[in-house]
């Protein structure tokens, strides 16, 4: 049986921000990996013209690399709001500059640098412009998944995005297809944060032997994964028997405690979410994008 979530109830929401420009600290650009090796890499924050939703978060000459735009809103307030309402799969639709009128969608939410990352196609990003404005028909906060509504907590899904999704219901299990599962002994910074509606935590990529041994070598942006005995219902810890499901939404990451980052989708603290092993639970298959094996700059 296929599940199914409170659509009708959910809220429609306008939110905004602006492509932030890349960020590199001052006086010291320098990023220590887990080796004590100080590097100057690309990071956060832009346009980043080559990266897709589909590709692999490793192999890259960067560190925390938002795939497509970064968006952000030069207001504290209106841009936890931004990042809080704004959903994975949610419509973005540019507003000012030479792309507007232009959509895309939400890929998702990265903390710290509180930036909510879009996905536009190629043509559109040729056209946008560091400070143009984008909207965000944001809907699915509030989401409750009939039949686990005091079991299961849902967050930063969109609707349209869940239907396509296929989750099941088998033997009163949420049955999740799922491109990978992370045991909680590699999920590392950003455990402890207070609240999983907006925001990530990271797998920790520093053992790479662990990393192989649990396949998770072959991760892509926008991968749906499961977190085994991780706990983001009210925030993030380790808890025993609790599972989370998230999507990956930035690169691999230098430096010691990080990673792939990873913005929660479903949380449960008993084991009645159950992942489904598919190499296609992709963001890029679920909402129609076609990723080239390479991509290149001009």
């Amino acid at each position: 049986m296929k599940a199914t979530c409170n659509a009708s109830q959910l809220v429609m929401l306008s939110v905004m921000g602006e492509i932030h420009h890349p960020l590199v600290r001052p006086k010291a650009p320098y990023r220590v990996s887990a080796d004590g090796i100080p590097l100057v890499l690309p990071s956060i924050g832009g346009i980043t013209y080559n990266v897709f939703i589909g590709d692999s978060v490793y192999g890259l000459a960067g560190d925390h690399i938002e795939p497509g735009v970064s968006l952000k809103h030069p207001s504290e307030v209106e841009n936890m709001a931004l990042n809080t309402y704004a959903c994975i799969g949610n419509t973005a639709i540019v507003v000012s500059g030479e792309a507007k009128g232009a959509r895309g969608f939400v890929t998702g939410t990265h903390g710290g640098v509180e930036h909510v990352l879009l996905y536009f196609d190629s043509e559109t990003l040729d056209k946008l412009c560091v400070d143009d404005r984008i909207l965000v028909r944001a809907c699915g906060q509030g989401m409750k998944i009939t039949g686990f509504e005091d079991t299961v907590h849902a967050m930063n899904l969109d609707p349209v995005l869940f239907e396509r999704i296929n989750i099941g219901v088998e033997d009163d299990k949420l049955v999740v297809p799922v491109a990978a599962r992370v045991p909680a002994h590699l999920m590392g910074s950003g455990i402890g944060h207070v609240s999983c509606s907006s925001g990530d935590y990271d797998i920790m990529t520093a053992d790479r032997a662990e990393i192989e041994r649990y396949g998770l070598d072959k991760l892509r942006f926008g991968d749906i994964v499961l977190l085994e005995n991780c706990d983001n219902t009210f925030g993030r810890a380790y808890r025993t028997g609790a599972v989370s499901i998230g999507v990956v939404i930035h690169s691999d990451c230098v430096q010691a405690g990080h990673g792939p980052g990873v913005t929660t989708l479903l949380a449960a603290q008993t084991p009645v979410i159950e992942g489904r092993l598919d190499p296609n639970a992709n963001l890029a298959n679920y909402l129609g994008v076609e990723t080239p094996v390479t991509h290149t700059v001009s």
